[in-house]
């Protein structure tokens, strides 16, 4: 028997805000102003982890160009 491990697609608001050690209200701040990319599936938005990886990534080279 093989066991087969199902990895998670999309994330929830309150995962990402856990993920970037944010609260929730400010992460969905964030999803609502389109700074992190979401869908709305139903009433459910979800996040993609490519998603909060790019916002992670805009917002460090922005602190690099910043220091500069």
């Amino acid at each position: 028997m093989t066991t087969v491990t199902i990895t998670r697609k999309w994330h929830t608001t309150a995962e990402v805000a856990e993920m970037l050690g944010f609260g929730l209200s400010k992460t969905k701040a964030l999803i609502l102003s389109g700074e992190i990319r979401s869908v709305k599936i139903g009433r459910n938005r979800r996040t993609l982890p490519a998603w909060v990886d790019e916002y992670v990534a805009r917002c460090t080279s922005e602190t690099e160009e910043w220091a500069a």
